[in-house]
């Protein structure tokens, strides 16, 4: 199993992260430089041109892109504390299958640099159609403690059919 993991702005997949999602499949981990561009799921996946992808994962800045590759590859993600709120639809040519793929996110409450209600917001409007698990931590803050990262990928996986 392929694993895309995108990090947040500023960040890094830990070793530690890493070790726990090496269980599951290759980890593939681009270094990505948002501060230019915030959005940038095709320039990500132009790194990997002969790699298909069964899950994506990501975090903050790196949720948000990896909820737009989901939506155009067709592969399940696990989003932690995405800002689905800077969502921009984008289309482009990609070798999946397209379609809708089941979501499971991530909100920490306490989030002060994304805004949960935000992302519940969006999430209201989103496709009626889509599978979305939604998880609200009610002390949760941004960044996301190994012990949460390592029962969030075991659940996420669990219910995969892989």
């Amino acid at each position: 199993m392929n694993i895309l993991y995108l990090h947040g702005l500023n960040s890094k997949l830990s070793p530690e992260k890493r070790k726990v999602l090496e269980k599951y499949g290759e980890v593939y981990a681009p270094d990505i430089d948002y501060q230019s561009e915030h959005i940038q799921p095709v320039e990500i996946l132009k790194q990997y041109p002969d790699t298909h992808f069964n899950v994506i994962i990501g975090s903050s800045m790196g949720g948000l892109n990896a909820f737009i590759i989901s939506e155009n590859i067709g592969r399940p993600a696990l989003l932690f504390n995405p800002p689905l709120v800077n969502h921009m639809p984008l289309k482009f040519q990609n070798i999946y299958t397209k379609g809708l793929a089941q979501k499971a996110i991530i909100l920490g409450r306490q989030d002060k640099i994304v805004n949960p209600s935000d992302t519940l917001k969006f999430l209201g409007r989103y496709s009626k159609e889509a599978e979305v698990l939604i998880k609200l931590f009610p002390h949760l803050e941004h960044r996301i403690p190994l012990e949460l990262f390592k029962d969030e990928v075991k659940e996420f996986f669990s219910k995969l059919c892989y």
